[in-house]
């Protein structure tokens, strides 16, 4: 996968993606990255990527030429062997956009180039949306800037790739993976300072563990964030044990 941002802040991005999974993801050749300067597409000695919104107001605007012409540039350029590039899925960050969530983050996984074009200041040239494929929200909330946001999502969708994670089915048991919180994790000691670990997950029997990690998801899941669990894939056994829990009895 070919992952590119386009960033008044470049250098934002080199300590995230030096690190960790990203930097074994493209030590793999599984993602390449690149973080592109705006400002290399602006013609002025200031190099001005921002300006005063028209009807007044607080802040400032990034402006809309630098942004298609980088797009045009970037859309239409080759790779380092002179083939065509495949054309991005460009995705700007804005409040306005689709809420994340792993399942937007399993869509973009599928794509084989991501532009993230990160608004920064007071928000982008409206016009500028003429390019997006999508636009996309973490939350509520306001972030200093876009390339916080990208930084989230790319992180999210990388871990969807084929190789990154070092066990085969290493996304699969994270929270969200089959719409629901993950079960609670512990390793050693077996006991710390009174507190035991489930016995369950000492015994050695793996059906019981896999049945205990799926009631403690259940569980956590009804607790924390019902609301996942309309949209969940749940057995007959599930809606079984989450009828216990509603009335009481448990197990």
């Amino acid at each position: 996968m070919i992952i590119e941002t386009l960033s008044t802040f470049p250098s934002m991005y080199d300590s995230v993606m030096g690190a960790s999974m990203m930097r074994i993801a493209q030590e793999k050749g599984i993602i390449s990255f690149k973080a592109h300067d705006l400002r290399d597409w602006t013609h002025d000695r200031h190099r001005t990527t921002d300006d005063d919104p028209y009807g007044g107001g607080d802040g400032l605007v990034m402006k809309c030429e630098p942004l298609f012409e980088a797009y045009d540039d970037l859309t239409c350029g080759a790779g380092a062997d002179g083939e065509a590039l495949p054309c991005p899925c460009t995705i700007f960050l804005a409040p306005h956009g689709r809420p994340f969530d792993d399942a937007l983050a399993c869509e973009l996984a599928r794509e084989e180039r991501l532009l993230f074009v990160c608004g920064h200041y007071e928000g982008i040239d409206e016009r500028a949306y003429a390019l997006a494929d999508r636009t996309v929200s973490l939350g509520d909330y306001v972030l200093t800037s876009g390339e916080l946001a990208s930084m989230v999502v790319i992180d999210a969708v990388v871990r969807k790739l084929p190789g990154v994670l070092g066990a085969p089915t290493g996304a699969q048991g994270e929270s969200f993976a089959d719409g629901l919180l993950e079960y609670p994790q512990y390793t050693r000691p077996a006991t710390f300072r009174g507190r035991d670990v489930p016995a369950v997950l000492l015994s050695g029997d793996h059906g019981a563990v896999a049945r205990w990690r799926r009631e403690q998801s259940l569980e956590r899941t009804a607790r924390l964030r019902p609301d996942l669990l309309d949209a969940a894939d749940l057995s007959d056994a599930d809606r079984r044990f989450l009828l216990h829990l509603a009335d009481g009895s448990g197990r």
